[in-house]
């Protein structure tokens, strides 16, 4: 079997899988059902294996088919997307994309960002909602979302925008009236600043035992509860206590010396990520893969997004 053969094979197979039935299959191919038969069969024969059991009225894939389905949608996704990428050289994106973001880093990140992608794509429009409730990014009829923390899996794909290390800070001040803490024991006579997230929970905080397992400190009390990220910052950056906060919050103000890093070589920075999440590739439009790319491009450049926690060292208390 030709490489040829074999991606003809290899459609006729999908279409099979897909529409239930060498028929549908063959209508969407606009070829013969016979032929659709002749190359899966084919197909089958080449692989030395059954990839799925038919009848008059049943068709079933067996285990190897369901395993050589999910390789065949990489391979032809591939495929989609070199013709994709090809086109778009040649077409000027254009039309609207919807963007959900929190509001912090849209503020920070994504509107710095528009400029420049507007003046790159002209004819492009974007609109952005600065939500930081969890949305429904398909049911809501966004192009893209970007969020932060532990992202679950989900059918949406999900691009790494940065790491989002977690860090303790507090004022110079608040650390002159209190004390530096030097264990996570000392944190229970301290005035913490937690944060609350949409859903009621609460914000944990993280540290290495001295056997590399990991501790939970759950603080008893807060003096000031907040939902906000950049509020929690605001408020360690009053003197109102100590709080955890992502190190891009906060880099600017240890540079300028108003937040001090505490109990940095115990905390434990946590498993969040900044992602760009959008629907299946396959369904991208131009216009989105063009902001896609752009904001990629942009983020992995902007040096707050990517400070080294071994910098930390640097503004300790």
């Amino acid at each position: 079997m030709d490489a040829t053969q074999r991606v003809r094979a290899i459609l006729s197979f999908v279409q099979v899988a897909d529409g239930g039935s060498f028929a549908a299959a063959a209508r969407k191919l606009g070829v013969s059902s016979a032929s659709v038969s002749k190359n899966v069969a084919g197909l089958e024969r080449a692989l030395g294996v059954r990839l799925m059991n038919r009848t008059t009225r049943t068709l079933k894939l067996t285990s190897e088919g369901v395993t050589f389905l999910e390789q065949a949608r990489i391979a032809l996704d591939a495929l989609d997307l070199a013709v994709d990428t090809v086109a778009a050289q040649r077409v000027e994106p254009s039309g609207r994309v919807r963007i959900s973001t929190s509001a912090a880093f849209g503020r920070d990140q994504l509107m710095p960002a528009l400029p420049g992608l507007l003046e790159r794509y002209p004819e492009l429009s974007v609109e952005v909602d600065f939500d930081d409730r969890c949305i429904d990014l398909i049911n809501e009829g966004y192009d893209l979302a970007l969020r932060g923390g532990q992202i679950p899996d989900s059918a949406l794909v999900s691009r790494t925008i940065c790491g989002l290390n977690m860090a303790l800070f507090a004022s110079p001040a608040y650390l002159g009236r209190h004390g530096v803490p030097r264990t996570p024991q000392d944190l229970k006579q301290h005035k913490i600043i937690n944060r609350r997230f949409l859903n009621g929970s609460y914000s944990k905080w993280s540290f290495r035992s001295m056997d590399g397992s990991i501790e939970t400190f759950e603080p008893e009390a807060s003096t000031v509860t907040l939902s906000s990220p950049e509020a929690l910052t605001q408020a360690a950056l009053l003197g109102l206590g100590i709080a955890q906060v992502g190190v891009h919050h906060a880099w600017p103000h240890l540079r300028a010396g108003t937040l001090k890093v505490v109990l940095n070589d115990c905390h434990h920075p946590g498993d969040y990520e900044m992602v760009l999440q959008y629907p299946h590739r396959a369904l991208l439009a131009p216009r989105v893969h063009a902001v896609i790319n752009y904001l990629l491009e942009v983020f992995s450049k902007d040096d707050f997004l990517h400070v080294p926690l071994k910098k930390l060292q640097s503004y300790l208390a």
